[in-house]
């Protein structure tokens, strides 16, 4: 099978910027992140393929460094458009037609970034969603897709499954099985990663029991995603590796909780990734400041 990959690059591409979502360069990883989202939504299966394909095809068309694409960094911020879109609005022609512009314009600030050697993680992705379920709300009528009802469903109160269950949220599925299969997907391409993540959905829960949020969407992992993404950026097997993915989950969780109780993005479809970015942009920074001072 990875020799069957291998001979169609740019699906082994699309694959790998999926898995790019939570910093994957792994097809393996990307293939089992598609199936559970499929098994969320067939809409978003489809969408997630749209939008990484446009993704990845505008970075072959525009000829940025191969390298680059080959390892799945034009898609992961596209995929999550696409994703994002089909969750959270019905599939329209229009919803379909701004899942492959969005893929493709995710591409180009990805690139952007990249250029000027900023680590931007998913920030494309929260710019244009933002302003694409801005844009629908104030201007059609478009209504909400019948995911975001099922957000509101029973709630299983297990704290193994709160931890997977913030893997799931991080591309927006909240089935118990798409968590789980996120989890070893992580696992099989970076134990070390799917561990620390792990550490960082409980961290982060915590962090959000202790600040009075609601204990039913701390179970669903909405107050958890975040704080994966934050653990698996600095992840790895250094003892001071640990220090920074607490530094990282305890700021992100801060942020998000922040944003989440003042309803500060509600507009706009939510805090998304925002407070993972801005929590790893902040201990990168603090990450620096110690390096300076030490060396």
């Amino acid at each position: 099978m990875d020799e069957f990959l291998k001979k169609i690059p740019f699906i082994d591409n699309v694959l790998k910027g999926i898995g790019q979502i939570m910093l994957q360069e792994n097809r393996w990883t990307g293939l089992l992140f598609l199936i559970g989202i499929f098994m969320g939504s067939w809409q978003g299966g489809v969408a997630v393929l749209l939008s990484t394909a446009a993704g990845t095809f505008t970075a072959m068309k525009l000829k940025y460094d191969q390298s680059q694409i080959n390892a799945g960094l034009y898609g992961f911020s596209a995929a999550l458009v696409g994703v994002a879109l089909s969750f959270v609005f019905q599939t329209t022609l229009l919803i379909w037609v701004l899942i492959v512009l969005g893929g493709a314009l995710a591409a180009i600030i990805q690139h952007f970034f990249i250029q000027k050697r900023i680590p931007v993680f998913t920030f494309p992705f929260i710019i244009i969603t933002w302003v694409c379920v801005f844009a629908l709300h104030s201007f059609t009528q478009i209504p909400p897709s019948a995911a975001i009802s099922a957000v509101t469903g029973p709630v299983d109160y297990d704290d193994f499954l709160t931890c997977t269950n913030a893997f799931g949220e991080v591309i927006f599925q909240g089935g118990v099985l798409s968590g789980v299969i996120f989890f070893i997907a992580v696992f099989i391409s970076s134990p070390a990663a799917a561990l620390y993540g792990f550490l960082g959905a409980i961290l982060g829960s915590y962090v959000s029991h202790m600040h009075g949020e609601p204990i039913d969407k701390i179970h669903m992992g909405l107050f958890g995603f975040n704080a994966v993404l934050s653990a698996i950026v600095f992840s790895g097997f250094k003892k001071a590796d640990g220090i920074w993915v607490f530094i990282a989950v305890v700021l992100t969780v801060l942020i998000d909780d922040y944003l989440v109780d003042n309803n500060t993005l509600g507009a706009v479809g939510g805090v998304l990734t925002f407070p993972f970015v801005a929590g790893t942009w902040i201990t990168l920074f603090i990450q620096k400041l110690f390096i300076k001072v030490k060396g």
